[in-house]
C-alpha cells in the first residue's frame, strides 16, 4: 500500500530527481572542503607569520657585521687575541689598519693641494678612512662590546685614548682636505642612525 500510494502522488517519478539530489550533495561537499582547506591554508599561514622573527633595522645589522670584522680581526693576529684580552692597543691599530681600505683622499703636507677643499687636479696623496666613518664605526662597536657581554667599565671602545685618536684624525682630516668640522645637532629619531658617511667593512 505504500508503494502505492507513493507512485499516486502528483509530480515527477522519484528516479529522476535522485541525480539532481545526489549532485546537489556532492556540491555542498565539495564546496565545505574547499572552505575547510581554505582556513587551514589561512591559518598555517597566520601561524607562520607569527612566528617569524623580526628583521632587523639597518643600525643593528650594520653593527653586527662591525663586530663579525673586529673578531676577524683579532683572531688573525699572530698570535690571535682573545677578546677578553683586547686593549685600546688592539683598537688603535684596527683603526689603523682600516685606512687601507678608505676612500677619502687626505692631502699631505707636502702636497701642493694641501688645505685646498677642492683641488683642480689629481694627486699622488692616501685615502684613508674619513673621520666620521670611524666616529661611527667606534660607536657601534662600543655598544656591540657591552651586548655581547662586556663590562662599561672595561669597554677598550671607550677609552679615553681611543677619544684623543679620533679628535687628532677629525682636525687633521678637516686641516688636510680645507674642509672645517661643523657640529650638527642631532634630529630625533626612534631609531639609532646608520650614519651615511660609513660603509660595511671587509678583511682581506
Amino acid at each position: 500500500m505504500f508503494l502505492l500510494s507513493l507512485s499516486l502522488l502528483p509530480g515527477p517519478p522519484i528516479s529522476t530527481c535522485l541525480p539532481s539530489l545526489t549532485t546537489n550533495i556532492h556540491i555542498h561537499l565539495n564546496d565545505m572542503s574547499s572552505e575547510r582547506g581554505k582556513d587551514i591554508t589561512e591559518g598555517s599561514s597566520l601561524i607562520a607569520d607569527h612566528h617569524q622573527p623580526p628583521t632587523p633595522s639597518r643600525y643593528e645589522s650594520q653593527k653586527r657585521r662591525d663586530w663579525n670584522t673586529f673578531g676577524q680581526y683579532l683572531k688573525n693576529q699572530r698570535p690571535p687575541v682573545p677578546l677578553s684580552q683586547c686593549n685600546s692597543n688592539h683598537v688603535l691599530d684596527f683603526l689603523r689598519y682600516l685606512d687601507q681600505f678608505g676612500k677619502t683622499k687626505v692631502h699631505l703636507q707636502s702636497c701642493m693641494f694641501y688645505g685646498q677643499p677642492e683641488p683642480p687636479a689629481p694627486c699622488t696623496c692616501p685615502l684613508r678612512q674619513a673621520w666620521g666613518s670611524l666616529d661611527a664605526l667606534i660607536g657601534r662597536l662600543r655598544a656591540a662590546y657591552e651586548e655581547n657581554g662586556g663590562s662599561p667599565e672595561s669597554n677598550p671602545f671607550a677609552t679615553g685614548a681611543i677619544r684623543v685618536y679620533l679628535r687628532e684624525v677629525r682636525e687633521s682630516q678637516a686641516k688636510a682636505r680645507g674642509i672645517p668640522y661643523k657640529k650638527q645637532k642631532k634630529k630625533p629619531s626612534q631609531d639609532k642612525p646608520s650614519d651615511e658617511s660609513s660603509s660595511t667593512l671587509f678583511l682581506s
